[in-house]
């Protein structure tokens, strides 16, 4: 029994991957991401020796005070998400500060926080004035990164809630974490296809439309592009439609959210994706290659998720 507030002692952690094939019938060429997975593992164990200089005039300064040398620092980005299937806004606050203070988070929302973190750190959920649920932030990575924290429903039934947290790895392609928050009897899979796939009765008519289907809890790595994402439900009936623009270097969200209460209140389940950058960016020096629909690469990294 959870009761109306859990809390969760978490990890950012970087999970550890494999690499898994994709079908070949859609013509989408594999990208070995064991190679990049190494690189990142590389770049996190450089970055624990790496020494940021100062500048030459800081550093004969700092001669007399012994050190020419300064600790690194690096930046951890919060992005939160909140996919806890409720009218009432969610207000987020790290010990006494309130992350949120300007404006709360709706259901549906998500939100970078440029906020500092360090190990030991407590992440406080509120609905109004009561307190949904506690992160406890146990472990940081020794290298820049995003951390993603979903808050929801741990259950149809209850006002308990749980929480999926992730660590970005530092690669060039756009990556992609897939999470189902959704509680629920109802089934449904999330597929990526090309923006301009047209579904037409003349297969003559128009390319066959070619899609990919997402699997919940993982991370998936995908080329620059415009995407739309698709939630089809268990009967071939599309529920909801999204659309993804990748960007080189950036770190992605694709949430199904949506609750099945048992006693009244039910949402919807549906698609959310964050960031949405313009799609202009792909034509400017934000996405230095757009890689053309013959040439999408689509890779996944599968992921164990903590609840």
């Amino acid at each position: 029994h959870f009761g109306s507030s859990l809390a969760q002692k978490g990890q950012f952690r970087q999970r550890s991957s494999s690499c898994h094939r994709v079908p070949t019938s859609l013509s989408m060429a594999v990208r070995n991401l064991k190679a990049v997975a190494l690189a990142a593992c590389a770049l996190a164990v450089a970055g624990k020796v790496q020494l940021r200089h100062s500048s030459h005039k800081a550093a004969d300064s700092s001669l007399h005070v012994g050190s020419f040398v300064t600790p690194l620092e690096f930046k951890h980005q919060l992005r939160v998400c909140n996919a806890f299937a409720n009218s009432a806004k969610m207000d987020v606050f790290r010990g006494a500060e309130s992350l949120t203070a300007e404006t709360s988070m709706p259901y549906k929302s998500c939100r970078d926080f440029d906020a500092p973190l360090k190990s030991g750190d407590k992440l406080e959920f509120r609905l109004g004035d009561a307190s949904s649920g506690t992160f406890s932030v146990a472990d940081l990575p020794n290298n820049d990164a995003v951390l993603l924290l979903v808050i929801h429903r741990h259950d149809s039934v209850s006002t308990a809630v749980a929480f999926e947290s992730h660590i970005f790895a530092a690669i060039d392609s756009a990556q992609v974490a897939v999470i189902d928050t959704y509680k629920g009897k109802d089934v449904a899979v999330a597929k990526i296809m090309d923006k301009s796939a047209k579904v037409s009765k003349d297969p003559k008519a128009v390319a066959p439309v070619r899609s990919e289907e997402l699997r919940y809890d993982s991370v998936v790595a995908v080329s620059p592009g415009e995407y739309e994402v698709e939630l089809e439900g268990a009967s071939g009936k599309e529920e909801s439609r999204a659309t993804l623009v990748a960007l080189s270097h950036e770190s992605y969200v694709i949430l199904r959210v949506g609750v099945e209460h048992q006693s009244g209140g039910s949402f919807p389940s549906e698609l959310v994706i964050f960031p949405n950058p313009n799609p202009e960016a792909l034509h400017s020096g934000a996405a230095p290659h757009v890689a053309s629909a013959a040439s999408v690469l689509l890779a996944a990294l599968t992921a164990l998720w903590a609840c």
